[in-house]
């Protein structure tokens, strides 16, 4: 099994790594192409389109990869009635597109939001797609797929911006993503809806998904909250500026946290019988996710000006202190996602919502007593309601399976501190501008500098998570296979 968690998580990792990748690079093309207030804009959008999906791909889907006896008629009766739930869902921002329109005063929101809430269609069947292959633990399939859909709109969206298209490049290109990610995962995946449709099983991955679903979308609200707020209460630059600096720590942690997610849900569940072997599943992502994600994080903070200069030019400069706390606040993002994948794995939907109530109610409160004090304020009250997020997580899984919050610092602790380490060393080093230095080689020294300090810490402090990692890399690079051929 840790075998095939370990080529799993390869293929999803590679699959989002260079899919992602070819996302920046045309983000940051087009950002290059567009204003602070053009992406403000269509950051507003996808919030509405993001919250819509929820309704579409959310419950359903988890409880198709989380259901030990599936047949194939379950996922022809998800299949059907996840597009017959994307017709109410998009009728709902066509008529409501108007009053969103008027409320944010851009009357182009109107035209945009039901024109990209035709994403819905097949976004529906790709959910049905992906909880196939999640099953299969097939993620090759969905690299080769998403690889094509990701090229071909993001040179689609390239293109309609050099010809002065504005928020409607940017819309053109999810509209091309979701449709040529459907169509390719229709060539490259077996699966395909059949003919039968079975109500009463249908009824039982409702009683399990009817939770995730519920759970997704207050989680899905509260991630998105901050950007309607800010849309609202400041301006369309700012959101701008808010959506860019949170795009390159988004970028990196989004990407492990939905490997983790892919990966470790169906792995987890085919082993609920055994504690003891999911605690030790569970430890090895815990060290993983925190090597990993900790000192991306923590580089990123460092070499934040240079960076912004560098790649999206002196006009997104005002976003670097959001890009910094931001940094902090998606730090927690893989252990949130280890340990509420771990409860869902387990069957316990009613305890993932109950979590799920209970941190948004206390991101409520946080809320409440950051606003009148402005964006960085509100951001930073954010970090702090994520870490004390980590807490409430883990509570759970102590009593499931014996590995709480603290056992779960301790294996992370290591990582954080020749994270944080090295975090210094390359934010100290933007100092060299003033000897003359431009931004472009203090970054290449920054990037050098941090990640030969890292390797170097590691070697001293973490030296048992770094050559497990090494040997992951190992068995991938020359070819080795799970026992039974997967």
């Amino acid at each position: 099994m840790k075998n095939k968690i370990a080529s799993g998580l390869f293929w999803k990792l590679l699959e989002l790594a260079g899919a992602q990748g070819v996302q920046f690079v045309v983000a940051l093309v087009l950002a290059r192409l567009m204003s602070p207030e053009e992406y403000g804009t269509i950051g507003l959008i996808m919030i509405f389109i993001t919250i819509a999906n929820v309704f579409v791909q959310s419950g359903f889907a988890t409880a198709l990869i989380q259901r030990p006896d599936i047949r194939e008629e379950d996922y022809s009766s998800v299949f059907r009635i996840s597009l017959l739930l994307a017709v109410p869902v998009w009728l709902l921002l066509f008529l409501g597109a108007p009053a969103v329109a008027s409320y944010y005063a851009v009357p182009v929101l109107k035209p945009l939001l039901r024109v990209m809430g035709l994403v819905l269609f097949p976004g529906a069947v790709i959910s049905v797609q992906t909880a196939y292959v999640s099953r299969e633990m097939n993620f090759r399939q969905l690299f080769k797929a998403t690889m094509s859909a990701v090229i071909l709109s993001g040179a689609a969206a390239i293109f309609l911006a050099s010809r002065g298209f504005g928020v409607w490049a940017m819309a053109a290109q999810q509209l091309i993503y979701y449709a040529a990610l459907m169509t390719g995962l229709f060539i490259t995946v077996e699966w395909r809806p059949s003919a039968g449709f079975d109500a009463e099983r249908l009824k039982g991955l409702f009683r399990f998904g009817w939770k995730i679903l519920v759970s997704g979308l207050i989680d899905t609200i509260w991630m998105n909250i901050y950007g309607l707020i800010i849309g609202k209460r400041y301006s369309q630059a700012d959101l701008g500026g808010y959506s860019r600096g949170e795009q390159f720590p988004k970028l990196i942690t989004s990407n492990l946290s939905a490997a983790i997610q892919a990966v470790l849900l169906p792995a987890y569940a085919k082993n609920q019988s055994d504690p003891v072997r999911l605690k030790g599943m569970m430890k090895q992502s815990i060290r993983f996710s925190a090597f990993s994600v900790f000192p991306m994080m923590a580089g990123l903070a460092g070499c934040s000006v240079p960076l912004v200069r560098v790649l999206l030019t002196d006009k997104w400069l005002f976003s670097v202190p959001y890009l910094c706390i931001m940094c902090l606040c998606y730090a927690f993002w893989p252990i949130h996602v280890t340990n509420l994948q771990m409860v869902t794995a387990l069957g316990r939907s009613d305890l993932f919502l109950k979590l799920e109530i209970l941190k948004k109610a206390l991101g409520i409160v946080i809320l409440l007593i950051s606003l009148p004090h402005g964006i960085i304020f509100m951001l930073l009250l954010k970090a702090a309601d994520e870490f004390l997020c980590t807490f409430i997580n883990a509570w759970p899984v102590r009593n499931l399976i014996g590995y709480g919050i603290a056992e779960q610092y301790l294996d992370m602790l290591p990582s954080a501190v020749c994270a944080a380490a090295m975090g210094g060393v390359v934010w100290e080093m933007q100092k060299l501008e003033a000897g003359g230095l431009g931004p472009a080689a203090i970054l290449l020294l920054q990037i050098a500098a941090g990640m030969l300090l890292y390797a170097g810490l590691s070697l001293l402090l973490n030296r048992r998570t770094m050559l497990e990692l090494l040997e992951v890399f190992r068995r991938r690079k020359s070819g080795e296979e799970p026992a039974d051929g997967r």
